[in-house]
């Protein structure tokens, strides 16, 4: 998919990611989404501005063949978000580009599979301009829009296309404070 600036958008993050050289790309990709957020020659398609009913859309923009990495759009409607999950042991950096989002992050108390239990660890709300990384082993979060009335926008850089995770998911049949672990797979929404 082509978009105007999607090259410069290319190079900015091929470049982070070079510069990383082994070490937390996280720092330099962030930096780099923040940047390109504010430069009015990066203009996301159109579709990445509207919402799926139902649940967040996810649109994959871009796989890097060279350094491997996948930058994915995702548009949340108002109270739209996920469950507790991770990336399957990938990196990801991003960043805000309309609206805001609240960050909760958790860590891991203990686990008896498929269970698990996690303790807050902290909230962020991330506006737009702004933008948030996570490195595993801590990449235990959920993402919301807590806005009433507008769609956000994100771009995420994923260390790798992410096709699947895990979430963690309130279950009647677990004590008080559990959740289940599932395995869900990632699809991409349409961009047209």
């Amino acid at each position: 998919m082509e978009f105007p600036g999607k090259q410069k958008l290319v190079a900015a993050l091929d470049a982070a990611v070079a510069r990383a050289g082994g070490l937390d790309p996280t720092i330099p990709v962030a930096a780099a989404l923040c940047r390109l957020q504010a430069d009015p020659a990066v203009r996301l398609p159109a579709a990445v501005h509207t919402p799926v009913a139902g649940q967040y859309a996810r649109r994959e923009l871009h796989l890097s063949p060279e350094h491997g990495y996948s930058v994915v759009a995702m548009t949340w409607a108002p109270g739209q978000g996920t469950p507790v999950h991770d990336h399957g042991g990938a990196w990801c950096a991003e960043a805000v580009w309309q609206g805001r989002l609240a960050v909760d992050d958790y860590l891991p108390v203990e686990h008896q599979d498929p269970y698990w239990r996690f303790a807050p660890a902290g909230r962020t709300e991330i506006g737009t301009g702004g933008s948030g990384r996570l490195q595993p082993p801590d990449e235990y979060h959920a993402v919301h829009n807590p806005d009433p009335a507008q769609v956000a926008v994100s771009i995420h850089v994923y260390q790798r296309r992410l096709l699947r995770c895990h979430v963690f998911v309130e279950d009647p049949a677990a004590s008080a404070g559990w959740l289940r672990r599932e395995e869900r797979l990632l699809a991409s929404d349409a961009l047209d």
